[in-house]
């Protein structure tokens, strides 16, 4: 029915171990996605597949409703020789599909604001999983977009997408300068704020209204004097313990979901 692919030299093949390197990804424009849930975030999210590889065990589980709900073509779908999908494979629960897909690349002039929008944008994150952590809070809240200055990783980094659960599919998602960030912050006039442990005032003493960026930095580090200097306001999340900072994404969550909290106050009144 589908393609069969045994030998480690096919072309395809090869392809797939090059997009698991950050070089290749970048060469190509193509990423890699895997698990039935990821990939269909993916789908759902307008992503079309170049290739779908498949081995038995997908074909015994899933394979009758999963590519008749998303219109899949046949001609792309190739069955996988069982142990050369498992090495092919970056992680092991990958449900027997690995799919190839175009990266997408959204400008900061493309995200659509309205009066009441709400970023977040993180600095200097460190890893790909503590950003697919955030992603996943995003998605929940449906903010407008996470924007991402200072990183050495690429979004489309296989534990982004993993970590995300596919919300990296979902979520608008940038990647800028600092200096590019702050310039469209105030030409679409946000307040800014920075979340950091050396603020005086806590989250939750804040009135979220308007456009509204939140700064988190990394949790080495923490922000830059770059935006502390630019800020609006600085928040804290007060900590009671000897820990001086949470994970970056239960940060992000605990003031993400305090505007959400406040959003749905103001509009219930009314």
């Amino acid at each position: 029915m589908y393609e069969y692919i045994s030998s480690p030299q096919n072309q395809k093949i090869k392809l797939i171990k090059e997009l698991y390197n950050p070089k290749g990804r970048k060469k190509h424009k193509l990423f890699i996605a895997e698990g039935t849930k990821e990939i269909a975030k993916a789908l759902e999210a307008g992503y079309y597949p170049l290739y779908v590889f498949i081995n038995k065990s997908f074909i015994e589980k899933h394979e009758s409703n999963f590519f008749s709900r998303y219109k899949l073509l046949t001609n792309i779908i190739y069955e996988v020789e069982y142990n050369l999908f498992r090495k092919i494979s970056y992680r092991e629960d990958t449900e027997g599909i690995i799919a190839i897909f175009k990266t997408k690349e959204i400008k900061l002039n493309e995200i659509i604001l309205n009066d009441n929008a709400f970023v977040v944008i993180l600095e200097n994150i460190e890893k790909p999983g503590n950003l697919g952590a955030v992603l996943r809070t995003a998605d929940a809240t449906q903010i407008d977009a996470v924007i991402v200055s200072e990183i050495n990783f690429d979004i489309y980094n296989p534990n982004v997408i993993r970590a995300s659960l596919g919300c990296v599919f979902t979520t608008n998602i940038v990647v800028a300068k600092n200096n590019e960030i702050l310039k469209w912050l105030k030409e679409n006039n946000f307040n800014i704020y920075v979340a950091t442990p050396h603020a005086k005032t806590v989250y939750y003493d804040i009135q979220y209204e308007g456009k509204i960026a939140v700064v988190f930095g990394s949790e080495n580090k923490g922000v830059s004097e770059f935006w502390k200097e630019e800020s609006n306001y600085m928040i804290k999340i007060p900590m009671k313990g000897l820990a001086d900072s949470l994970n970056l994404s239960n940060s992000v969550a605990i003031i993400l979901y305090e505007y959400i909290r406040q959003k749905e106050k103001r509009e219930f009144k009314s």
